[in-house]
């Protein structure tokens, strides 16, 4: 790899995904290449995701923004793709406020978002009690009501952020999905006798959702958010047409795909660079160049399974060493992180469903001082050698990886913002990385502040 003089070709585009089972780092890197691009776009998921941003020591959360709104210049589009919490939304936007940032004139929202009301996060709550009482293994959702959002969607009858301006619409469908959703959180969920956070409590009395409380918080968020709707597909293509570099932000990770994932232990939406042309509103030939980004190791949130997963909550290990050092808490939930080594045949799944044009590795310096990594470069399974993740979370449980063991490193990576610089053995992993996935690594994080990157070749360059 040698690094390269960067000079941005006008009206290009990239698409930034996560290539496991997401926490890889994305904000950071959207944050980081948007010094180039004019607009950043979020594409699909909704607050169940989070991106921590580290510039100047200070670290700030997003959940729904996209990450380009910490520039200044930077135009921020929520695509169609997304399901929205106006709720959630406006706190996010009064929390950059009272940190400087302007929000409200950069932010775009596509009317065509579902919106994601109280009864979708009740939902979601009580199908997770149902299968713990049952005995039965949780999905392991973060309960924001994503997946009964994009549900009622799919089946057509979603409430969306254009019914906010039709008040008297929007109390006829709503009526309607409550008679729908009240009845199965009653009589098939059991609400009636659960207790809710403080959250979604206003909103419940015997397990049912009431009209009026959501209807009236609707309505009087809708006044805030109506200056932000915007037809964000012409927006988009009037931008590329007048030459502005645009990046299109997805959340989650490629294994937790609706449909190339672990499933059934996968988000509700598409997580692959190809749904940033349908979660947006643009044509694929817009699309110019995916990046995929990775840990030097993995990490899964949540239930489902992970092959290469270590021991990670017993201190001395390596798995206790990546948890602790990396800091491995969801920015959302806050759960613990499974921690494993990298995997190899993970990713070249990533990179066949994607179409992967580079990848950028981060929190390399997580592994310094560990002085030997394994390697995942394929699977054993059921008495067969394969080299490639299958699909479907039954076939992945039964996988027993296959390792090559390297040399780790006692120096630090930690700050390097050039490839020499690195350590000689972070730099022969990264090398293997690359010859056994195929995919050349374009960009190497060293740390999570925004200037402790290494560039390899920029997504941006002519």
């Amino acid at each position: 790899m040698s690094e390269n003089n960067f000079k941005a070709q006008p009206g290009r585009n990239v698409v930034v995904v996560g290539t496991q089972w997401g926490d890889e780092g994305k904000g950071k890197l959207v944050d980081w290449l948007t010094e180039t691009a004019k607009g950043v776009v979020r594409f699909q998921g909704g607050h169940n995701a989070g991106h921590t941003l580290v510039i100047n020591g200070v670290k700030t959360a997003l959940h729904l923004i996209p990450s380009g709104i910490m520039r200044p210049e930077v135009k921020c589009y929520i695509g169609n793709g997304v399901v929205l919490s106006v709720t959630k939304l406006l706190e996010e936007i009064e929390g950059l406020e009272k940190a400087g940032v302007e929000v409200r004139s950069r932010l775009r929202i596509s009317e065509a978002c579902p919106l994601i009301l109280p009864f979708h996060a009740a939902i979601d709550i009580a199908r997770e009690a149902a299968k713990t009482r049952a005995g039965t293994e949780k999905i392991g959702t973060t309960g924001r009501g994503i997946g009964p959002a994009y549900e009622d969607k799919i089946a057509r009858r979603a409430l969306r952020v254009q019914d906010l301006k039709h008040p008297e619409r929007f109390a006829t469908k709503l009526r309607e999905l409550l008679e729908l959703h009240n009845h199965a959180l009653t009589t098939y969920l059991g609400s009636a006798d659960m207790q809710w956070d403080a959250a979604l409590s206003p909103f419940i009395v015997d397990g049912k959702i009431q009209f009026e409380p959501v209807f009236e918080q609707a309505m009087a968020q809708a006044e805030q958010i109506k200056p932000m709707m915007a037809d964000v597909s012409r927006e988009l293509n009037e931008a590329h047409k007048a030459g502005a570099n645009l990046l299109f932000e997805g959340a989650q990770g490629t294994l937790l795909d609706v449909d190339h994932g672990t499933y059934p232990f996968v988000t509700s939406s598409n997580c692959v660079a190809g749904n940033a042309a349908a979660g947006a509103g643009v044509g694929p030939g817009l699309l110019h160049y995916v990046l995929g980004i990775t840990k030097a190791y993995c990490t899964r949130v949540g239930g489902g399974p992970f092959p290469t997963e270590l021991e990670w909550e017993k201190e001395g290990t390596p798995g206790y060493h990546m948890a602790t050092v990396g800091a491995e808490r969801g920015t959302t939930t806050g759960r613990s992180r499974r921690c494993g080594w990298f995997d190899a045949a993970l990713l070249k799944r990533s990179a066949q469903v994607n179409g992967l044009s580079g990848l950028c590795i981060t929190k390399l310096d997580v592994l310094d001082g560990l002085t030997e990594l394994k390697l995942c470069v394929g699977y054993e399974l059921d008495g067969e050698s394969i080299d490639l993740l299958p699909m479907g979370a039954d076939e992945i449980a039964r996988c027993v990886p296959v390792y090559e063991t390297l040399p780790g490193w006692t120096e630090t990576s930690v700050g390097a913002t050039r490839y020499a610089d690195l350590p000689a053995n972070a730099q022969a992993y990264l090398r293997r990385i690359e010859e056994v996935t195929g995919v050349p690594i374009h960009v190497v994080s060293t740390s999570p502040d925004r200037d402790h990157t290494i560039l390899v070749q920029h997504p941006y360059a002519a």
